[in-house]
């Protein structure tokens, strides 16, 4: 069965001086009005899990007004494992540990995979490339431990490139180093990520056509280094790389920014031949995101071996009654699954037997 989340507490974090919440049902719905701290909880629930937060904040944003120190704890169970993850946030840093002991975000990353699907989620196919790019890379990050510390360090290769690029006189032999750097780390992340992507496009694509009455559903990863062969190797990637900067070079130095590398990577959708993006109806698009997230659940229970947390933020009331219906089935298949909601009309009778409904009022 794997891990489980069998309960969170949260002491001076966001809106709560403190709140104790038992998730040990399978199913658990959050209800109450906007702004009562549901999706406060279900961020904590992603810190601990993910070992980051879909809202980006910084420490200072999770304090509760006018303290200094909050702490947020999930106790974990299953297999015979007995888990605690805290993490304790103060104005300029957050520290995160295991049982007791002191580890990097990256350790957390991935202890027991969570999936969020909440409203921003159906922007994504519309939106910048940013938004494709992220959703990725937070698969990414937690479904290999290594890939989280390949993310970060490349992108602070591209940030040290492009400090250097922002100086009136880059120096030559520098920009050498750093781009050598930047070819070396940026070809790790190509070659997990382009192969993480094939293997989630294919059960997105396959889940896309059975939700929509058999529409055909194409995704394709658009690499700004040019077309990258599953076959490749990182060191042909690296090659690759390190000539496409050097083809930019001058560009890069002109507009004092790193323009070509994963960083600047997109991924394409198309339905019926034609690109999601711009002829998608909504209908399609809100399609699309449902099959991506019921792909990743599948997809990091085939990786980790063991099913993943379900964080369904806010989502029931943008998805019409069958996509609605289609995610609760789904997610009654044995997966822990959180939902945040203001109106439980959204559930069927047999759903809100089985669930344990936790109610969030005003404070």
């Amino acid at each position: 069965m794997g891990l489980k989340v069998e309960h969170v507490s949260l002491y001076n974090f966001r809106c709560f001086a403190s709140k104790e919440i038992d998730l040990s049902a399978q199913t658990t719905i959050f209800v109450g009005k906007n702004a009562a701290g549901k999706t406060n909880t279900v961020e904590a629930l992603q810190l601990l899990t993910a070992g980051y937060s879909f809202r980006k904040p910084t420490p200072s944003q999770l304090l509760l007004t006018d303290t200094s120190e909050a702490k947020i704890e999930i106790s974990l169970t299953g297999d015979g494992r007995k888990l605690e993850n805290t993490c304790i946030i103060t104005e300029r840093r957050r520290q995160f540990s295991k049982n007791g002991k002191k580890c990097q975000a990256a350790d957390i990353s991935g202890t027991l995979m969570s999936i969020l699907f909440n409203p921003d989620d159906l922007s994504m196919i519309k939106g910048g490339a940013s938004y494709r790019r992220e959703e990725f890379d937070d698969f990414g990050r937690q479904a290999n431990k290594s890939y989280f510390k390949v993310f970060s360090t490349y992108i602070k290769t591209v940030e040290q490139r492009n400090k250097l690029l922002k100086s009136d006189w880059p120096d030559e032999n520098l920009l050498d180093a750093w781009d050598l750097s930047l070819a070396r780390g940026g070809a790790i992340l190509l070659h997990a990520r382009i192969h993480l992507f094939e293997r989630l496009a294919k059960k997105t694509c396959e889940i896309y056509q059975e939700l929509s009455g058999g529409e055909h559903l194409e995704m394709n990863y658009i690499s700004s280094i040019g077309e990258i062969s599953l076959e490749a190797s990182r060191e042909e990637i690296s090659d690759q790389f390190l000539q496409a900067l050097n083809e930019i070079r001058i560009d890069d130095i002109r507009r004092q920014q790193s323009t070509k590398g994963p960083h600047r990577d997109d991924v394409e959708f198309l339905i019926e031949g034609k690109e999601a993006r711009n002829f998608g109806s909504q209908g399609q698009i809100r399609t699309v995101v449902l099959a991506l997230k019921m792909a990743e659940v599948l997809l990091s229970e085939e990786i980790l071996g063991e099913k993943p947390l379900l964080l369904l933020d806010d989502v029931m009331s943008e998805l019409d009654e069958d996509r609605r219906k289609a995610i609760m089935e789904f997610a009654f298949h044995d997966i822990q699954t959180v939902i945040t909601t203001t109106n439980l009309g959204y559930f069927s009778e047999e759903i809100l037997e089985k669930a344990q409904i936790v109610r969030f009022s005003d404070e």
